[in-house]
């Protein structure tokens, strides 16, 4: 696959650029408004996403679309995704102050003071958003692998340098991104987003619950956003007895999952109370041979997710 960011400050003509990339590669172009446009379709409104979870809302997104298109993104920060993604190129548009403020003269029918006025607004604007999207203010010069700088190449000229590089490197050829990748990138970024408990509009939402610990919440988030029905603490099973039969030992799993028949017992604990925990499973199991149930830690979220199948394992990368 090929996901080719371009990036540049106000008055650079950045997305111009984008578009000429774009047409002369027949890859799909995503400006800035059509991804916000797509993220508020996801998660029901632009503002179901804080500015801080834009990020790995955006990565979401592009590893979604990268698996189905050659993708050429006009987004300032988006390049800073771009490690999760192989066959990347991340592209930056500069110019000097007075070039951009020139480019608003015309754009903005303004005069020469009342562009640079514009252009000074237009920056601060352009580094708050970013700094609250991706956490940095500015871009640095190792975040790019070309560098152009429009008042000495138009458009076109910008266009047909990266098109050679993307034809030297072979990214077309290297073919979409392959599934294991999108998972695996989808997954990061998902548990990013359960943190806050951001699921996508349509799916299942989360259902009032008083957790025992924050893992648990996290991961009830995290199933929501793969669409696997749960329960949570729905039965106690009972360990050990007295003389009169009444319940001496019982254990509660965490969650079940009913679709896969599967009960699930989350720990962050320390090892003490783990080994009390996993001698009670022992009991369950020999006591309730048919019961299908794992203990998983928190670090084990992404294999419960691939590994025990609860979503169609994706083909290797």
């Amino acid at each position: 696959m090929a996901v080719i960011t371009v990036s540049g400050p106000p008055g650079c003509r950045a997305e111009e650029a984008a578009r000429a990339i774009a047409q002369r590669l027949a890859y799909r172009f995503l400006s800035e408004s059509s991804l916000r446009m797509l993220i508020a379709e996801s998660y029901g409104s632009e503002t179901s996403v804080p500015p801080p979870l834009y990020a790995p809302a955006l990565e979401d997104l592009l590893a979604h679309l990268a698996a189905h298109d050659h993708l050429v993104i006009h987004w300032n920060g988006a390049e800073t995704l771009m490690p999760s993604f192989p066959s990347s190129l991340r592209v930056a548009i500069t110019a000097s102050e007075r070039y951009r403020a020139g480019s608003l003269m015309l754009d903005h029918r303004l005069d020469r003071a009342a562009a640079r006025r514009l252009l000074s607004q237009l920056d601060t604007e352009a580094r708050n958003l970013r700094r609250a999207q991706f956490r940095r203010g500015s871009a640095k010069p190792s975040d790019f692998d070309v560098v152009c700088n429009a008042e000495t190449m138009d458009p076109g000229e910008e266009a047909a340098l990266v098109c050679a590089i993307v034809s030297h490197r072979g990214l077309t050829e290297a073919g979409l991104l392959p599934p294991g990748r999108q998972a695996e990138i989808e997954f990061h970024a998902r548990l990013a987003l359960s943190r806050l408990g951001i699921a996508p509009a349509g799916r299942p939402a989360l259902r009032a619950k008083t957790f025992a610990n924050r893992s648990e919440q996290i991961f009830a988030n995290l199933l929501d956003f793969y669409r696997i029905a749960w329960e949570y603490e729905p039965r106690t099973f009972a360990l050990a007895w007295d003389g009169k039969g009444t319940a001496a030992e019982s254990f509660t799993p965490d969650f079940y999952l009913p679709e896969f028949d599967l009960f699930i017992e989350l720990t962050t604990m320390k090892q003490s109370l783990v080994t009390k925990k996993n001698r009670k499973l022992k009991l369950l199991r020999s006591l309730y041979p048919n019961v299908n149930i794992r203990i998983f830690y928190q670090k084990d979220f992404q294999d419960l997710v691939f590994k025990y199948g609860l979503v169609p394992t994706p083909a290797s990368a």
